[in-house]
């Protein structure tokens, strides 16, 4: 035996408010889309109403027709009501809408039209006024059948409901066809109804409907104050004198309607998705995880102010306002839904953004120089994704060089390669030696940077770029005196050996500038095993046996020190052997301090006990021909 479900009105009141909705705000604009939609509806069906392509129309209304208009009635006791010149309802189609949530036959094809003609759904789209009311009437007219009776529906939040005829003499009885909806405010939810909130409202969902959008305010004394919230031409597709005129148009609506002040504004047209509006380029800059927030209305009704994924997400430095008639919304009605043509639109919007930028960064000209200041992360984006973009990137996009600011090109056609450090850590190290050697090295540490190098080098395989590494630097640096290197190689052999249990290398070089005492060379391999080493000698044995499995050294730092460097001069040249490999301790953990790595605890250790040693020998100077005599030995 098959039974119907039983349906909890405040449950689903509660479902709708906390769950599908964002806010109560939405009843309004689910009023207002239930209205067009009759509107539209009676279009459809083939009625001497007028067609709604836009209010005010006077070639579009035949004789005895009236203007397809919503009007929204502010009244004294904190009433609403809506009403529309729409389709309207017979008592036979009252029953089948209303009684039953979710199912609008007005929307079935023997009504003369299909789905997809309307913005919402009715029976739902009825339910969510009961976020901000308790009791909700509808009172209804047939267009369709002008010689039936009106009807007459009312609900409460308690799921209670009322459906009656009207009979002719009933002064609730409309004189005209379509449908008024009459909300009596919630406690503590009145200020949803106040003409200041209703207007606002009207005007943010409304004012691009293509039917006539009236508010009324009707005054104790019985005084009406109307005035008309529609806009009947899109902003962007309005005319104007010169280009100039519409340019200063844009910028005046974008300040209104996004509360910026563009750069630059992007026409949008793309017939085949039905959908027309502008982009508009940010006056600064963003972060490329920084939520979008486009402007989206659906058949000219508000979607949502903060619509997201419309765009691909190379394209975070414009936002949009559109209007389309072929993408799907949410079931909120807030958002856009994911399927095939969501994806076609995304791609086709992306097409056109790309194209205005290829365009503007070719003119090589003060736009484009404003357009790299202030969005080069989006252009450094698109590169990564798109040939034509990498191949003018890498003509026009500024990167930070040991020799200077340059481009790529530049770059590339000075030296005839392309050294960088994937880490701004790195870049920062050897920069000051690099560029005293005049050797080009590119920071390639910030978003995008390095990935777009690697593209580069594929793209081009004749270019050499590569990340620099420990010999590309140390081969620069200029070798010591024979001599020198002669009187130098105890001290440094000494150095090694207690440098070499912490993985590093050492070297010994002449380079400038001499205020630099040592360098620790990049090394990405042997910066993680020695964060494994340090790791595992603070774990616990579990856990430090387990991670000893991947600490198997292979890769070791290489501290290249300066001998032009007075203090680096000092510890060589100290006969203490102790005191000489604590000096080259702290000449080490000061380099890795440089370097912009965080100290682990062994390392920070090592910095204290050298300090320790040679605060004791400067304290009581002993033998140098001893090797052992501070308590401990070396650190």
């Amino acid at each position: 035996m098959s039974q119907t479900f039983q349906v909890d009105l405040g449950g689903i009141v509660d479902l709708l408010a906390r769950h599908l909705y964002s806010s109560p705000r939405v009843y309004l604009r689910e009023l207002l889309q239930n209205g067009t939609d009759a509107i539209t509806a009676l279009a459809e069906v083939g009625t001497s109403s007028p067609s709604v392509s836009s209010p005010g129309d006077p070639s579009a209304a035949g004789p005895g027709a009236t203007t397809p208009r919503v009007t929204l009635r502010c009244r004294p006791d904190g009433s609403l009501e809506v009403t529309d010149t729409g389709v309207g309802l017979t008592l036979a189609e009252a029953e089948e809408l209303l009684a039953t949530i979710g199912r609008s036959s007005k929307r079935d094809l023997e009504m003369g039209t299909g789905r997809e003609q309307f913005l919402g759904q009715f029976g739902i789209g009825l339910l969510s006024a009961f976020m901000v009311a308790d009791e909700i009437e509808l009172v209804s007219r047939s267009a369709r059948h002008p010689q039936a009776p009106a009807v007459r529906w009312t609900g409460h939040a308690d799921g209670r409901y009322t459906l009656v005829e009207l009979s002719d003499d009933d002064p609730r009885r409309p004189e005209q066809p379509g449908s008024t909806v009459r909300l009596a405010p919630r406690r503590d939810l009145e200020h949803w109804l106040e003409p200041e909130t209703v207007a606002a409202l009207a005007a943010d969902y409304g004012s691009l409907l293509p039917v006539e959008l009236l508010l009324e305010v009707e005054g104790a004394d019985g005084s009406v104050r109307s005035r008309s919230l529609s806009e009947p031409v899109l902003p962007w597709e309005q005319t104007y004198e010169t280009p100039r005129a519409r340019e200063l148009a844009l910028r005046s609506y974008c300040e209104s309607a996004l509360g910026f002040t563009p750069l630059a504004s992007i026409d949008l047209d793309l017939p085949l998705a039905g959908l027309s509006g502008v982009a508009f380029v940010l006056p600064t800059a963003v972060s490329p995880t920084t939520s979008s927030a486009h402007r989206v209305y659906l058949k000219r009704m508000l979607l949502g102010t903060k619509v997201d994924e419309l765009l691909p997400p190379w394209a975070f430095f414009v936002r949009c306002v559109v209007n389309t008639t072929a993408v799907r919304p949410t079931a909120s009605r807030e958002g856009l839904y994911e399927d095939d043509v969501l994806l076609a639109t995304r791609d086709a919007l992306g097409a056109r953004i790309r194209r205005w930028t290829l365009e503007t960064l070719a003119l090589r000209d003060a736009g484009s120089a404003q357009l790299l200041a202030v969005h080069h992360l989006a252009v450094r984006a698109l590169a990564l994704v798109d040939d034509d973009m990498l191949d003018l990137a890498v003509e026009v996009l500024p990167f930070e060089c040991t020799t200077g600011q340059a481009t790529l090109a530049e770059i590339h056609e000075r030296y005839g390669q392309i050294h960088f450090t994937p880490t701004v850590e790195g870049y920062r190290r050897i920069a000051p030696v690099a560029h005293a050697q005049d050797l080009p090295v590119v920071n390639a540490g910030y978003v995008y940077d390095a990935d777009l190098l690697e593209r580069v080098r594929t793209r081009r395989p004749s270019w050499t770029v590569m990340p620099v590494s420990a010999s590309d630097v140390s081969q620069v640096l200029l070798p010591l005196e024979p001599l020198r290197a002669l009187e130098t190689t105890d001290a440094l052999v000494s150095i090694r050996e207690v440098l070499a249990a912490g993985g590093c290398d050492v070297d010994l070089r002449t380079f400038e500038p001499a205020q630099i005492p040592s360098m620790l060379l990049d090394d990405r391999d042997a910066d993680h095993e020695q964060e494994v080493t340090s790791t595992v000698s603070e774990a616990a044995d579990l856990w430090g046996g387990v991670l000893g499995q991947f600490s198997k050294p292979q890769h070791r730092r290489r501290l290249v020190l300066n001998d032009a460097n007075p203090a680096v001069r000092d510890v060589l040249d100290v006969a203490d052997r102790v005191v000489r490999e604590a000096g080259a301790q702290a000449l080490y953990v000061t380099a890795l301090l440089q370097s912009g790595r965080p100290l682990p605890a062994h390392e920070a250790n090592l910095m204290t006990d050298a300090l320790s040693t040679l605060m004791r020998s400067a304290a009581a100077p002993r033998d140098p021909e001893r090797h052992d005599h501070l308590d401990g030995g070396a650190a």
